[in-house]
């Protein structure tokens, strides 16, 4: 079995970017950071292409799966098969507001069902033996979150779930869709730091909202009289602008240094150039980069090259040769005295 580190730092399961190429490229900036896979149903992996599903490359750990249902049955048996190729955490998601998800019953429909949640859990955590969590929201359409929250919490912990990752929103199942169910409802911080101080035995882990390092580093510690949280999962800043990632093991787990982003590409290098190999297209791989450079000069030309020739076929490493190339000359000329404003 793999050690998982604490969950003080981890990156979101987010559907159709968080598949197994984001994850090797992300790892390619931080070696302790968690990772997610994207939501699978429990019916897919059971019945699905699993080496397509589920596969992974051995440099993703540690590395979570997330699932979706509401069948314990099903759910136990999806686990059995996520831990035997290699999963170091199973998750359940009770906080997916999709129309899809909904239609399934599974996702953040949940919330209205504690005890069916404990269920799916306890069944979960008897077919496994690395560490089954849960991710929720807090609440979902009129329900009171400090009654939701705690319930759906309380019957899991009672079930013996010790982890619990809280989206700090409601969903919104009528009225709203899964984009805006991302950003119009009202964060609720204060609530999730009350939930630590109030079961202080479980881990909690704060998701939503969250942009920065700076931000991370304030969740985990004290506000006042609430205790600090035991972690922070950030999703689209850590895909927008995966450069981020590469101060995380630094800043959040005291260990190396940071990791620029010309080196993350080299890192990156002998993954693309695999499945180059087998036959992946390279835009397939490549367009979890698109925000590496994020805020330095010629990133407007790094996302140009790997949008517009990375879908060429047999398009290779030089496309993204080129496109660091772009930044590299970018910088040069602006730190050239001869351009100076």
């Amino acid at each position: 079995m793999h050690a998982i580190p604490a969950h003080s730092f981890s990156v979101a399961p987010m559907m159709d970017w968080t598949d197994r190429h984001c994850r090797t490229f992300h790892r390619a900036l931080t070696k302790r950071a968690l990772l997610y896979t994207e939501m699978v149903t429990a019916p897919a992996v059971i019945h699905g292409d699993q080496a397509r599903l589920l596969g992974f490359d051995a440099v993703e750990h540690p590395v979570a799966l997330q699932l979706g249902g509401s069948d314990p049955q099903q759910l136990a048996q999806a686990a059995r098969i996520g831990a035997a190729m290699g999963y170091d955490e199973i998750n359940l998601n009770v906080g997916c507001p999709s129309d899809r998800v909904q239609s399934g019953r599974f996702g953040a429909c949940l919330m209205r069902e504690p005890g069916l949640v404990a269920d799916c859990m306890a069944a979960i955590r008897d077919a496994v033996d690395v560490p089954a969590t849960v991710k929720c929201r807090i609440g979902v359409d009129d329900q009171d979150p400090e009654v939701s929250l705690f319930a759906t919490v309380d019957a899991s912990a009672a079930a013996g779930v010790t982890t619990f990752i809280v989206h700090a929103r409601k969903a919104w199942l009528q009225g709203l869709s899964p984009k805006e169910n991302r950003d119009v409802p009202p964060l609720d911080y204060g609530l999730v730091r009350r939930l630590k101080r109030e079961r202080p035995h479980l881990t909690i882990v704060i998701n939503g909202g969250v942009t920065s390092l700076d931000e991370v580093e304030a969740h985990l510690e004290p506000a006042g009289d609430e205790p600090a949280l035991d972690g922070v999962m950030l999703g689209r800043a850590a895909y927008h602008e995966p450069a981020l990632l590469g101060q995380v093991d630094r800043r959040l787990f005291g260990a190396g240094t940071d990791v620029d982003a010309f080196e993350a590409i080299e890192r990156y290098r002998p993954y693309l150039q695999a499945r180059l190999d087998e036959g992946v297209g390279l835009h397939s791989m490549t367009r979890h980069m698109l925000g590496l450079m994020h805020g330095r000069a010629g990133a407007r030309a790094f996302r140009r090259i790997l949008t517009v020739e990375a879908i060429a076929p047999h398009a290779g490493l030089e496309v993204v040769d080129r496109a660091a190339e772009a930044v590299r000359e970018a910088e040069a000329r602006r730190e050239r005295p001869d351009q100076a404003a």
